[in-house]
């Protein structure tokens, strides 16, 4: 892969070479030599062939994540948050028992991978937000959570943006199942596809990014499913801050400055 530095800019293909644009930059690459169905068929790439497998299935548990948290990913989420929750997925698989090219992907037993990760690492939960909060806490079923922030000085515990009057703390809830290989449909399927993908957002009223809040801050997530949730379905719990400019009593969303992080799988 090469960049493209001619003030003449291309987009397209061009006696085998591609011409493409990522990240602001123009870059030039070559046509692979090697055919799709050598890939397929070649004992040479059954390496390569497995790679790919586990990939797909990795692809579609990272899609699920941001399926169930898809009201908050626009607004919280970097350019490359399916990149790293892609490679999350394959550190996940990489543990997984089986068989190189099936291995399982359980989300459920590798919690800790995801706990922690950040939306938008450049505008980090911590950075934004360090006010003290309770663990959170689940219902019996695990289909519930509830976070509780104690009241706090706003001037203290918030790192607000230039031009920021309000900000909202916002909870996020998302379902997940396991994936599992299925060799009669020769992919990867969730185990639990009733649940998977599922989410909800809860979002507390606007506070000022100044002064105390004056009360505690309880926000609730409950899918209300009516029994317990699956043993191989995870509830990713998310917590996140979102500030706002006031301009003539009405509040505008900024476009920086917002932060949202998995603080718990339950």
């Amino acid at each position: 892969m090469a960049r493209n530095t001619s003030f003449i800019k291309l987009e397209g293909t061009l006696d085998g070479l591609t011409f493409y644009e990522k990240d602001g930059e123009n870059f030039v690459k070559t046509k692979s030599a090697i055919s799709k169905n050598r890939i397929a068929n070649d004992a040479a790439f059954v390496r390569t062939r497995e790679n790919n497998q586990e990939f797909s299935g990795c692809s579609k548990a990272s899609k699920a994540v941001r399926e169930a948290f898809a009201t908050v990913v626009k607004l919280m989420g970097d350019t490359y948050i399916t990149g790293r929750l892609t490679g999350i997925m394959k550190r996940i698989n990489k543990n997984g028992v089986g068989v190189r090219g099936e291995r399982a992907i359980d989300i459920v037993a590798n919690k800790e991978l995801l706990t922690g990760f950040e939306f938008n690492p450049k505008d980090t939960l911590s950075s934004q937000f360090y006010a003290p909060y309770a663990p959170p806490a689940f219902t019996l079923d695990r289909d519930g959570v509830t976070v509780l922030v104690p009241d706090f000085n706003a001037s203290s515990f918030l790192n607000a943006p230039e031009g920021a009057t309000h900000f909202k703390l916002v909870l996020a809830s998302g379902l997940v199942s396991n994936y599992a290989y299925e060799t009669a449909l020769e992919s990867y399927e969730p185990i639990d596809e009733d649940e998977n993908g599922k989410g909800l957002v809860a979002f507390s009223a606007a506070y000022s990014v100044k002064g105390m809040v004056g009360a505690a801050i309880t926000l609730t997530t409950d899918f209300s499913l009516g029994s317990a949730l699956p043993a191989t379905v995870s509830n990713m719990v998310a917590l996140g801050i979102v500030f706002y400019q006031e301009i003539n009593s009405e509040l505008y969303e900024l476009a920086s400055g917002n932060g949202m992080q998995i603080i718990t799988v339950g």
